[in-house]
């Protein structure tokens, strides 16, 4: 993940293993003396390490108290559905297609975010995804670049793509991801997102007050 503040991390990674030795070495009854005894627990300090580390890489960054000075960008996991707008028109007719309805999917840890989207007719999984921070403006966005594949029995006009996307992270007065895509077909479009659940869905969401659209 990138602008993560590295010497910030770097500095609680050691104050964390210092106070892990510590912690232990009074357990042991040793004190803070440097002996043998206390070099003998350090695997037992690297190994409670590694834990907490696992567990705060999970589900403590989530905490409001690291917000900011450790952990500086949002909480994203979760389903976000809304629509996207393309550039692409029918050959035959030379019509711009309706906005297409889309559910995104977010899986998210402190070093890694991955995106997965839903239409009624493809699914398209990121290959690669980061969230990156504007350094004039301070504007936070989720880019990613991704593969697309459509049912089998839409491949004769829809064959399966490669394609990237930035979408800007809004956290008012709502949350919302808006921004645009390109696709190895020479097309683009406009991506806008709202933030429907923390739960991870598995297929397209359907929402039966939001009227049928036609498909890319």
């Amino acid at each position: 993940m990138r602008n993560v503040k590295k010497e910030v991390v770097l500095w609680v990674q050691f104050v964390t293993l210092l106070g892990i030795w510590a912690a232990m070495l009074y357990a042991e009854g040793t004190g803070l003396a440097i002996n043998w005894k206390a070099i003998k627990i350090l695997p037992h300090v690297v190994t409670v390490y590694v834990a907490l580390a696992f567990v705060f890489s999970k589900w403590l960054w989530r905490l409001q108290i690291f917000r900011g000075w450790l952990v500086p960008f949002p909480d994203l996991q979760g389903t976000w559905v809304g629509e996207l707008k393309s550039t692409w028109r029918n050959p035959e007719t030379g019509q711009q297609i309706a906005p297409l309805r889309m559910t995104v999917v977010v899986r998210q840890t402190f070093s890694s975010v991955s995106c997965t989207l839903f239409t009624k007719e493809s699914e398209s999984y990121s290959t690669a995804a980061q969230i990156t921070r504007d350094e004039e403006t301070g504007s936070l966005s989720l880019d990613y670049t991704y593969t697309n594949r459509s049912k089998a029995t839409l491949r004769h006009r829809s064959p399966i793509h490669d394609g990237a996307a930035r979408l800007k992270i809004v956290t008012l007065p709502k949350r919302a991801l808006e921004g645009e895509y390109w696709t190895s077909r020479c097309t683009t479009g406009d991506i806008s997102l709202r933030f429907l659940s923390r739960n991870l869905l598995d297929a397209f969401f359907e929402d039966e007050q939001q009227p049928e659209s036609n498909s890319r």
